[in-house]
């Protein structure tokens, strides 16, 4: 009877945890635990990642209507690199986000998570980006000697023209990156599918990610390793969580990619939310 009772509660434990769409995001957390624990990195007990999981619905209160699956693969994504989503850090954001005709969860780095990112990295000395205004004066010149000179006006700066980004190394090595408002805005509306989003930074956040996307294009030249351009691969995907992968890198981004045309006929029409 003893063997047969030890039997019956090692098949418990093993017992498949079922979820149901109207779970709540807590005890669905909850009765996923073991998984979420298993993919945590040792930094984020459950607790803490249950916490930041709560906060960020109720910060943002459409979340709920996003599948859970993609909710909980942007909330493993920001912990597995360590940063904290939809809090006045602005390191990450998760948005809201039709993508393929349901609403999902999409994961975002924001411009200070994407400067934590870059500082791990023991090579950089110093990494910054900056708005440019029209009555701002500023020069830049490329070549062989390159320079870089920003002198900010001190009242009236008038309209965003530009935005730079710079990075120096501690063996003196340095790169700079300049783009317009006007081209940072037509990179946006191909490369960010969110971009029109009512939740997107975009919106609420512009010169951040403005800066943020300048200095992911100044860092495509510079020599950092491959775990950051591992992270930064995880930036604006939709990805649903699996427990049998530890991973989220491993997990394939799901987000469909809209057509330029349909883009500008899902922001005409707000289907783009």
């Amino acid at each position: 009877m003893a063997v047969k009772e030890a039997l019956a509660a090692k098949a418990a434990e093993k017992k498949e945890v079922r979820l149901t769409n109207g779970m709540p995001m807590a005890d669905m957390i909850k009765a996923l635990e073991p998984e979420i624990k298993r993919a945590l990195p040792s930094v984020i007990t459950p607790e803490r990642f249950t916490r930041m999981a709560l906060s960020a619905l109720n910060a943002t209160p459409k979340l709920m209507e996003c599948s859970k699956m993609s909710f909980l693969g942007a909330m493993m994504n920001a912990a597995q690199l360590g940063l904290e989503p939809n809090t006045v850090l602005g390191e990450a954001y998760l948005i809201p986000y039709k993508n393929k005709g349901k609403m999902e969860c999409q994961f975002q780095i924001g411009y200070k998570g994407l400067l934590s990112l870059a500082y791990r990295n023991e090579q950089m000395q110093n990494i910054q980006a900056h708005c440019v205004y029209e009555n701002d004066e500023f020069e830049y010149e490329l070549g062989l000697d390159s320079k870089l000179l920003h002198k900010p006006a001190l009242e009236n700066r008038g309209k965003l023209i530009l935005v730079y980004a710079l990075y120096k190394l501690k063996n003196g090595g340095y790169g700079f990156e300049v783009m317009s408002k006007d081209d940072i805005d037509n990179h946006a509306k191909k490369y960010s599918q969110s971009f029109s989003s009512a939740y997107s930074p975009w919106s609420k956040n512009y010169e951040e990610m403005a800066k943020k996307t300048v200095i992911k294009k100044l860092l495509k030249y510079a020599p950092l390793k491959s775990d950051f351009v591992t992270a930064t691969m995880q930036d604006e995907t939709v990805k649903s969580f699996d427990s049998n992968i530890v991973d989220m890198s491993d997990i394939q981004d799901e987000t469909e990619v809209v057509a330029e045309a349909d883009y500008k006929e899902s922001e005409e029409t707000g289907n783009n939310e």
